[in-house]
């Protein structure tokens, strides 16, 4: 398997200064996907694994060609309090449209990148093209987006200057708690709407 390794000097300076910059998506079994999970791996806190289900990976390079950060979008969280309620979705139209609802499971600033306004400029140019993207692998859109923020390590700052929407809190459960005692960080839940018609949308 071929090994990517990118350019680690640091990178400041000002936004203006890296831009445009370009995000494409990532291909199966190319260069940039040894190079994306790489990057995942070795500098995201959570780590990077194979992903299950639909997904998309974004590369983002600035105009010099080099990549500055890395964003992944997969299946949506089976269930979220805060989320459905603010969707509108009961059981059984939660089943029935979740696949319209895409979460950011992953989003890396590369460390030496140091850049203020650069993370939420990048969900936004991300936010622009995820619908047409979706839909041109998968054949079916997706109408808003989602993500957990752990609390104790980030305050959500470029998810709120994107102006993604903030829900709530998990409860501090994993998936697999059936009787209250697996806990888990305690994470921000926020949602970005991709239509204003979100909601119609995703109850249908």
């Amino acid at each position: 398997m071929l090994v990517v390794t990118p350019a680690t000097e640091p990178i400041h300076g000002l936004l203006c200064d890296l831009r445009p910059l370009s995000v494409s998506v990532v291909a199966s079994a190319s260069d940039d996907m040894h190079l994306f999970n790489g990057l995942l791996a070795g500098h995201h806190y959570l780590g990077h694994r194979n992903t299950v289900g639909e997904n998309l990976r974004y590369l983002v390079r600035d105009r010099m060609g080099r990549p500055v950060a890395c964003a992944l979008f997969g299946s949506a969280a089976w269930k979220c309090a805060d989320r459905d309620a603010y969707v509108g979705w009961d059981r059984l139209t939660r089943e029935r449209n979740l696949q319209r609802l895409t979460n950011n499971t992953r989003f890396l600033i590369l460390p030496w990148v140091v850049v203020p306004h650069l993370a939420s400029h990048v969900l936004g140019l991300i936010a622009r093209r995820i619908r047409a993207d979706w839909q041109a692998k998968y054949g079916h859109p997706v109408y808003a987006l989602e993500t957990f923020v752990d609390r104790e390590r980030f305050p959500g700052t470029c998810y709120r200057a994107a102006n993604w929407r903030r829900l709530g809190a998990t409860q501090g459960r994993t998936r697999n708690d059936r009787n209250d005692r697996i806990r888990a960080a305690v994470k921000e839940v926020y949602l970005y709407p991709l239509v204003a018609d979100f909601r119609q949308r995703l109850c249908i």
